[in-house]
Parts: C-alpha cells; structure tokens; sequence
C-alpha cells in the first residue's frame, strides 16, 4: 500500500513508525517531510498542495494521510483536492475543518447540538474584548485562527489580559482574525481522540498533555511539553459520559450540518464539577499526544486509515493496550517564546526500551543530528502502571543531550 503523509513533525514521525509497523506492506511517503522521516519514507520534493496532488497521482499513491492542520485549510483543502482526483484521503473536509481553524466556528457549532462548552463572546478589537471580559478574572482569550497551539491565553488578571489582547488584536502577532473570550473552566484536562468515518466513530485512548512551559503549568502556553496516555486515565463511567454526551453529538451533529468527516479528530476537554466540557476541537491526532498514544495502538493502522478513508470503519483491526505511555519531550533554548538550532544532539544510540520520535532536528554536514526547532524530539516508553512508565521515559531522556535543552521534570506526576 503507498501511502504519504502530510506534515513534517514529532505526531507524523509517529504516525509513519506505526504505518511501518503495520502487517499490511506499506510504502511510505512524506510531504514535505523532515530527516528523520526520511529513514521510513521517502521525501517529496513539490512547491505546494496542486503540485503534491499531481505527484500522487503520478506515483499511484493509495492513500494520503493529514497529519497536520494547515494543509486541510489551504487553498481548497488538501481532503477537497484528493476527493476531486479520487485519492482516499483520511482527513477532513475545508469545510469541516473550521472546527480546528475557527474557534468562533467551533463555538457555534458546539452551541448549535447543545454540547457541553464554556460560555464565549466573538470580538473584532480591542474595545469589544474588553467589554466581553467585563472584568471577571481569570478569562481565557483565543486568537480564532490557527496558531500553532499559541493561541490561547488563560489570563488571571487585567495585565497579562491587556498583554495578550495587544500582542493578537494590534500587533498582529498571528495575523488577521477575531478573537474569543470565553469562560474560565476549571479542572483536570483530558485530550480524547476518536477516528470518525461519516456517521461512525472508534474512540481511541485518551490522553493528558501538557502545554505549560515549566514545572507545575507555570510558564507560557507551549505545542505540548509532554504526555501521558493510558485507558486507565479516566474511568469507564466517564469515558461513557464523554462519549454521550460529546462525542456521539459531534459526530451526529457533523452529519446533520453536512460537513463531511473522514479523519481523526481530538476533543480537548475539560472535567469540571458540573462534568466534562469541551475546550477545543482539532481535525487530526494532538501533538505530542500522538506519540504517547501510538505506541499502546495494536492492530494495522495503515489499513485502518486506508478503509477509513474509503468509507469503512473497520474498529476490528485495532487494540489498545491497557497499560501507560508517557512522552517527555526536550525543547531547544528559548522556546516557546524563541527557539535555537545547530546545537548539536547526542545519546540516541543509548535509549533502550523506548522510542524517539523526532519534531525538529536535521541531521549537519558531519552526519549528527543537530536542534531545527522549538520542539526538537520526544522520548516515548511505557509500562504497566504510570509510576513505572514514568520512571523508564525518565531514565532514558537522561540519555539524550543537547546544550540549551528544555524539559519539564513533571510530566506523568503533576495533575495526579
């Protein structure tokens, strides 16, 4: 089976080691693809989405895979070019995407099929978020576009309200858009995934990011500075609930609107005393969650996704394992607010027992691997029960170094 994947990160270096360890054959592609993918699939080399769509028709591919975002909104949408030229593609629809590329979007639509969400103003500007907040503290504000997962600001006070409310609605920071100030919902987080096939779906297992930059969620939001996933992280009464009362009514709701769905698609919620809510909504696999769910995925994704893509959802062919799988991820100096590269990283060869993905390396004239980014790479292992998960990614991120390096040393144990 030729199958390419969209995207060049951490989430598609994992999804292209579970395509390559699927017992269908596989032969793997990447657009555009980074060198460490380049190990498992080949990379392809076109200036844009018509050019991509042109080569795989060419090249026969079988299957196209959306691992990140921005491609699905990208001119008529990379799912929309792929329907036209008969390419199954397992990614949403353009339109369908708005849920992860609109904020304001998502928030009508969760309003529309009466799913549980936090209250929430569309603004234009400045002057109208300010009266949206009204002063009620904390607030949380959303830039309505995508961002790259910075684009929310949970605000405690006036200050660090009017910094971030400067920084989208003048400076422009993420360009032009609106912005959301939405109700400040409180709890533990918890990120659910399902792969959804029209009106079906199969709920994947559910996971915790974590998106703060230091130790106990200080810090400015991130892309994710690691993740624990596991069928045990919440309890089958409420993973019931969720499913009820979230999952089943999104996709139902997907249907009624006639926003053609055939993808991944994640639910970042919120379990609040009044139960669990919706944040956000992404159109893909979560990022690095992706790398702590893959590993405890059984079963033949690839040809998963390939009968997914043509309209079966053949729940069958998968099985999760019950145990635990925890991502640490190290980040180059700087980040989020900046990032550093050329620094030079060592000790892949030492990690036994767990699996490195990689978000932004390159390897340099001399052969060694070097930082090409904020999130530079992710340490993956697991275990039968969250304190020994824990322990063994620990033991083995010791082992892969690089100046300037940030971690945080919580991951797995904070919010438990």
């Amino acid at each position: 089976m030729k199958i390419l994947v969209v995207g060049k990160g951490g989430r598609e270096h994992a999804l292209l080691t579970a395509f390559n360890e699927s017992p269908t054959e596989t032969e793997l592609y990447s657009f555009p693809g980074s060198d460490a993918i380049a190990e498992i699939a080949t990379r392809v080399e076109v200036a844009g989405l018509d050019e991509l769509i042109a080569w795989m028709l060419a090249n026969k591919i079988e299957l196209c895979v959306a691992g990140e975002e921005s491609y699905l909104v990208t001119g008529e949408g990379l799912a929309n070019l792929c329907e036209k030229e008969g390419i199954p593609c397992w990614g949403p629809h353009f339109q369908s995407a708005q849920l992860e590329a609109s904020k304001e979007f998502a928030k009508e639509f969760m309003l529309r099929h009466d799913i549980p969400t936090g209250a929430a103003t569309g603004c234009a500007d400045i002057e109208e978020a300010r009266a949206a907040i009204n002063g009620v503290y904390p607030t949380v504000l959303k830039f309505d576009g995508l961002a790259a997962g910075k684009g929310v600001a949970v605000c405690p006070d006036e200050a660090t309200a009017e910094e971030f409310l400067n920084e989208v609605l003048v400076e422009r920071r993420f360009g032009e858009g609106r912005l959301l100030v939405e109700e400040c919902l409180i709890g533990p987080e918890v990120s659910v995934f399902a792969a959804v096939v029209d009106d079906k779906y199969l709920i994947f297992t559910p996971a915790r990011d974590y998106k703060r930059a230091l130790d106990g969620d200080h810090g400015p939001n991130t892309g994710g500075m690691g993740a624990v996933a596991s069928r045990q992280l919440v309890s089958q009464e409420l993973l019931d609930q969720i499913e009820q009362e979230i999952v089943k009514p999104t996709v139902d709701g997907l249907v009624k609107d006639n926003l053609p769905y055939r993808g991944f698609i994640y639910f970042g919620l919120m379990i609040t005393e009044a139960g669990p809510k919706i944040i956000e909504y992404n159109c893909r696999f979560g990022d690095p969650e992706c790398q702590a769910v893959m590993p405890i995925v059984g079963g033949d994704l690839a040809q998963f996704c390939f009968d997914g893509a043509k309209g079966e959802l053949n729940s069958d062919l998968l099985s999760f394992s019950e145990g635990w799988s925890v991502c640490l991820v190290r980040a180059s100096a700087g980040y989020p607010e900046t990032s550093r590269s050329g620094d030079v990283i060592t000790g892949f060869g030492d990690v036994e027992g767990a699996r490195v993905y990689h978000a932004g390396t390159r390897k340099n004239a001399n052969g060694e691997w070097e930082t090409n980014g904020g999130r530079v790479l992710a340490v993956v292992a697991g275990g039968d029960d969250r304190t020994s998960a824990v322990k063994a990614a620990y033991a083995q991120l010791e082992k892969v170094t690089f100046p300037g390096m940030l971690s945080r040393t919580d991951i797995g144990t904070f919010n438990f």
